[in-house]
């Protein structure tokens, strides 16, 4: 039996041996959470009992993985770079060509992103379902839940057997974008950090987080709306009137599209050179869902390696516009259990349709005509992985068969640790829905 097998069974037993105790720990855990920065604008991000732990073997998957994945997306950014062609295959206007197109200020080309995947334990197979760069999310729900398991009986009793260690995804965020700042040729000794989005759309306790670690680091950090940041005499003010010497960007690019006109400040600087940026706009070119269909083209094909390739065909879904100049329509609704429809560009589970094997065959023709042409994605239905869980707090405190999604962070090109969500029975996992969050650890040995 793995590491990691005998670890939840060590965890199921004590719950099943003490299941008071346990619900008792549960309810504890949630007023912990409730009382702590995941309760926001009257949400709470909501976890399982049982925490979500790795042996080795898998966490160097993971690390394969990243590394294979980000060494394909840094070709396909060099392509779209280089090769004219290459750029007709993405569906994006000239004023997001021109933005993407922007030089990169560091050595890279993904400072930041969550490659999100269904993966099967078992088999070590898997498919992405998609890629986030610029607004990653979420390091704190991984922090705040961890520090929540003191209230967990089954955990405190695991750890007294096993040696579970956690993943740190803030200060090593700060040590590669200072990284990423050392190969800039204006560095400073001392930049002033802004952290930026639209704050309404804002995971603000994330950035708190952030600017506390940025500060602990000896840098000025300031979390800034880029609708409010000021350009003047080639200096980026942020609203406070401190100048800019380089951002963190939290901004999706599909939101500074749609706010243009109100973000001219910032886009000057950038175009000026006038700050450091991470990341440039070229990140889009990953985070779009329409990635999937370049990815499977035989133009991408042509700059891969054919273990490149092979890793394409077996890890990522085939997807298309739905449209009728890419699948008819009968297609999809006469093999509804086949496919699901996106939106082109989101994030945070927004406009995301139930998967065709989820509705009835009058739901899903009534959601697919109203959907075709209008820029989703058709893609290929991945099969979900399920492992047991039990949920006290907001759940009916019964095992149940929960499905699992891993988001692998990297940082760099580099795998930094995992986001893992969950959802019970086999659904789309929808945030602030029936999404649960669980805390990640590796274990390394018996005690």
């Amino acid at each position: 039996m793995r590491l990691q097998e005998q670890v939840f069974e060590a965890y199921q037993s004590h719950i099943n041996a003490h299941p008071e105790e346990n619900r008792r720990g549960a309810m504890a855990m949630k007023d912990a959470m409730e009382h702590s920065p995941l309760f926001w604008n009257n949400m709470l991000d909501k976890t399982v009992y049982i925490p979500k732990v790795f042996d080795e073997e898998t966490i160097h998957q993971f690390e394969k993985i990243v590394e294979t994945g980000c060494g394909i997306f840094e070709k396909v950014i060099k392509a779209y770079r280089t090769d004219e062609d290459y750029r007709k295959l993405f569906p994006f206007s000239k004023k997001l060509e021109e933005l993407i197109l922007l030089p990169t200020p560091y050595k890279g080309s993904l400072p930041i992103a969550r490659l999100d995947i269904f993966y099967h334990e078992d088999t070590g197979d898997f498919k992405f379902c998609e890629i986030n760069t610029d607004g990653t999310a979420a390091m704190l729900r991984d922090l705040e839940i961890r520090k929540a398991l003191i209230c967990n009986p089954a955990h405190q009793a695991v750890i007294r057997d096993f040696d579970l260690q956690p993943f740190e995804l803030f200060d090593s965020w700060v040590q590669t974008f200072n990284a990423l700042y050392q190969t800039y040729e204006k560095k400073k000794d001392k930049p002033n950090i802004a952290i930026v989005d639209f704050l309404e759309n804002a995971t603000l306790r994330d950035f708190e987080e952030f600017a506390r670690r940025f500060q602990a680091a000896g840098f000025n950090c300031e979390i800034c709306d880029i609708r409010r940041l000021k350009y003047e005499n080639h200096v980026l003010l942020s609203e406070a009137g401190y100048p800019i010497d380089a951002i963190y960007r939290r901004a999706v690019t599909a939101d500074i599209v749609d706010h243009y006109d109100e973000v001219s400040d910032f886009l000057n600087a950038v175009r000026d050179d006038a700050v450091f940026l991470a990341g440039a706009f070229e990140t889009q070119l990953i985070h779009t869902k329409w990635l999937f269909y370049v990815l499977h083209h035989a133009k991408t094909k042509a700059i891969l390696t054919e273990d490149e390739w092979s890793f394409v065909e077996a890890h990522v879904p085939l997807t298309v516009e739905f449209s009728e100049d890419y699948i008819r329509l009968e297609e999809v609704l006469e093999k509804k259990d086949d496919y699901m429809l996106k939106p082109m560009d989101a994030y945070a589970s927004k406009g995301v349709y139930a998967a065709g094997r989820e509705c009835t065959a009058e739901e899903w023709e009534s959601t697919a005509r109203a959907l075709y042409g209008k820029g989703y994605i058709c893609q290929e239905y991945c099969a979900q992985y399920m492992t047991e869980n039990i949920d006290f707090a907001w759940g009916d405190g019964e095992w149940s068969p929960f499905i699992n999604m891993p988001g692998l962070y990297a940082y760099n090109g580099k795998f930094a640790g995992i986001l893992m969500r969950m959802a019970c029975q086999e659904r789309i996992i929808v945030a602030h829905e029936n999404e649960r969050t669980a805390a990640v650890f590796v274990v390394k040995g018996k005690k």
